[in-house]
């Protein structure tokens, strides 16, 4: 057992199952950071996890993580092994939190190829004087300390072999589920964790990790290992634990000989000394067994011992299997062009020969567009993701910043299985990280001003997520003071965001909207989290990035809500094709309020040539597509075209064009970056003639009206 040690093949697997351990230890954390103290079950989880990342950053050879890890651990040994009383509870909740932290931020560099170099000895310490006012807690409690939590260094190993006549010999079967990945590390993890307690051992396949083919043999077949020990086979089971994608533990007695054949006999044999004659036939058919083809089941209660065979592993269905994040972004690509494609053989203008029986071509389009749009919806649910780990990080910070601002804020999570588009959840992580901050920090009042303004002393944040009409809602709302419309009016006029305009000239979400202006704070002192003017302005362009926006409203002296507003997916919509002289634009279809016909006396021109439609008493903003983009043949006499009425954020515009062609599934595209970019136009699409129609960004043109 003597191989070459190579930690090249087990990063992936150490970066991964470290950073998820970290996640279920923070959960675990904040969830009982309100308690008087960690259950029975918290303790046992944080320590079962510290324990793995102890292991495992040990066998790569990390030391700083080992270290600092095996340190927690050993708080958590004592106050799983003595149950001490009065243990400053906050004070340990601190000290996970700064562990997982320090790992975390070496897991980073490790990520990024650096070396993880961070000096783990101050933690070091101070949970070790943490620990050292436990011991002595217990010490004057009057209980005895239980031994201490000692560390070996991992190493490729040989058990020599120990142990007297009382000595017991299992072998050990452990197997994982079809979709796991690495199981030779994983075998390798239970291998290392036995060594404190036995005193030989055998295993097979033996070369687990000098060769990664052995992975498949595992999956396959199991692991298997004999065992000489003192230990009872739960000891056993409790040793090895569980680790991610395990599926079951098997343990059997065997006899000392058996042990000594090791894996090198013949295939097992089943013989059932209950029924002598049946064995004495099945012995005429087979040859002779050997001692070394038995293994003897445990004997239970009532029952005559059983020389078993060993029955082959029913694999379980396979359900799940991973699959690199970049095969599923080339996959979605495949199927946007598959659709381009299905629009260009549907649309193909041969098509269009007068007398052409096209009965049967339908028939098998339709059977095209059915399969393609389920095919369609299949690639797009595997994109689909969770919002739980995004809003469990969501937690961490409120509770860091509400202790360092001295605030007791408690947060409530609704919605957080509501599943987004991958991409999605990269983008909006961090815009959703400053509405939390802002809300600690800006909305919700210190204690004292709260019990003052008869309000409950703890504050409350709630994170909501839901699905409507093809776009995901993300809503923080709190109960804080709100925001004050005067204020933040003054604060806009004095830094000339909004020239001489009077206030009356603004709705109340339109002033609320001015904290979301580059430059706008109304945070009279420079915080660690607010008050440099910078933040709310790059959530809103994060959020625009993916087709989102940020609704605000507000209740003085009762708190706030942001609600974002953002698509399910960004890769394929239903959009509206019109056509504007020769050239062809898209428009999304959910924001399509209206078609109408206007006659020439509803609209309205100001002297400075700009034009409105009065619709039903209503007045709205006009655009004539044709004069904004200098597009030449088209229809100019508004009695010819149609006015297509679009609305974003609860603000309307009406577009002029000549005529509507279809709608349908749009690819979006972006638009190539050695073109410049057009307001007003947010992407491109190819139509199934093969021409580029340009997607109309409909917050671009109303931000653009409402400048001039």
């Amino acid at each position: 057992m003597g191989e070459d040690f190579n930690t090249d093949s087990m990063l992936d697997m150490f970066l991964y199952e470290s950073e998820q351990l970290l996640e279920t230890l923070e959960n675990v954390v904040l969830d009982k950071k309100d308690e008087d103290c960690f259950d029975e079950a918290s303790i046992n989880e944080i320590f079962r996890a510290m324990h793995t990342i102890k292991g495992s950053s040990g066998i790569m050879m990390y030391e700083n993580i080992t270290k600092v890890s095996h340190k927690l651990e050993d708080v958590f040994y004592y106050l799983r092994e003595s149950h001490p009383e009065n243990v400053p509870h906050l004070e340990l909740v601190d000290h996970v939190l700064e562990v997982s932290d320090f790992i975390n931020g070496e897991l980073d560099k490790i990520r990024e190829g650096e070396t993880p170099d961070g000096d783990e000895s101050k933690i070091v310490d101070e949970i070790d004087k943490f620990l050292t006012r436990i011991k002595t807690g217990i010490e004057k409690k009057g209980d005895e300390l239980p031994p201490e939590n000692t560390y070996v260094e991992p190493e490729q190993f040989y058990i020599a072999p120990t142990g007297n006549e009382s000595s017991k010999y299992y072998k050990v079967s452990i197997y994982w589920r079809d979709d796991t990945q690495m199981c030779n590390i994983r075998a390798y993890t239970a291998v290392y964790s036995l060594k404190e307690i036995v005193e030989d051992m055998q295993y097979i396949p033996e070369d687990i990790i000098t060769n990664e083919a052995s992975s498949e043999v595992i999956l396959a077949d199991g692991f298997h290992m004999l065992v000489k020990c003192q230990a009872t086979d739960e000891e056993i089971i409790s040793t090895i634990g569980e680790t991610s994608g395990m599926d079951h533990v098997e343990i059997h007695d065997c006899t000392k000989q058996e042990f000594d054949m090791g894996f090198h006999h013949q295939e097992e044999i089943v013989i059932d000394l209950s029924d002598k004659e049946k064995d004495t036939e099945d012995k005429k058919e087979k040859k002779e067994p050997t001692p070394g083809d038995y293994v003897i089941k445990n004997k239970e209660s009532g029952k005559s011992k059983k020389l078993a065979k060993q029955q082959p592993k029913q694999q379980p269905k396979q359900t799940y299997i991973s699959v690199n994040v970049e095969k599923l972004d080339a996959l979605m690509d495949m199927i946007g062009e598959l659709v381009i494609s299905e629009a260009v053989v549907l649309q193909n203008p041969d098509l269009k020969v007068p007398g052409l029986d096209l009965t049967n071509f339908q028939k098998a389009a339709g059977q095209l567009s059915k399969i393609t749009t389920e095919l369609q919806d299949v690639i797009m649910s595997m994109r689909m993701m969770s919002l739980t780990n995004t809003f469990q990080k969501m937690n961490r910070i409120v509770f860091d910043v509400s202790r360092k601002l001295g605030k007791d804020i408690e947060l409530e999570v609704i919605g957080e299985n509501t599943e987004v588009d991958k991409n999605i959840i990269e983008h909006i992580s961090d815009p959703l990280m400053h509405l939390i901050r802002n809300s600690v920090d800006h909305g919700i009042e210190s204690k004292e001003d709260r019990i003052a303004a008869g309000k409950n002393p703890k504050g409350k944040i709630t994170l909501e997520a839901k699905n409507e009409g093809g776009k995901v809602y993300i809503i923080v709302r709190d109960d804080g003071k709100g925001l004050n419309k005067q204020a933040l009016y003054d604060k806009a006029k004095n830094n000339g965001l909004i020239g001489n305009r009077a206030m009356s000239d603004f709705t109340e979400k339109e002033i609320y909207q001015f904290i979301t202006y580059a430059g706008f704070s109304t945070k009279e002192q420079v915080t660690e989290y607010s008050g440099r003017g910078v933040g709310m302005d790059v959530v809103v362009k994060n959020i625009q990035s993916v087709g989102g926006n940020l609704e605000i409203d507000s209740m003085e002296g009762a708190g706030s809500e942001m609600t974002l507003k953002i698509p399910l997916t960004l890769a394929i919509i239903n959009g509206i094709v019109m056509q504007v002289g020769n050239s062809t634009f898209v428009i999304e279809t959910n924001a399509v309020k209206e078609f109408v016909r206007i006659r020439r006396d509803m609209l309205v021109k100001e002297p400075d040539g700009v034009e409105y439609i009065m619709l039903r008493n209503e007045c709205y903003p006009f655009i004539r597509l044709n004069q904004r983009y200098h597009l030449e043949e088209s229809k100019t006499d508004i009695e010819d075209g149609i006015v297509v009425v679009l609305e974003h954020e609860s603000k309307f515009i009406c577009v002029f064009i000549d005529e509507l062609i279809a709608e349908q599934e749009i690819v979006v595209k972006p638009i190539p970056s050695y073109i410049r970019k057009v307001q007003g136009l947010s992407g491109c699409t190819q139509l199934g003639d093969g021409s580029i129609a340009l997607i109309l960004d409909i917050a671009g043109l109303i931000a653009g009206e409402e400048r001039k």
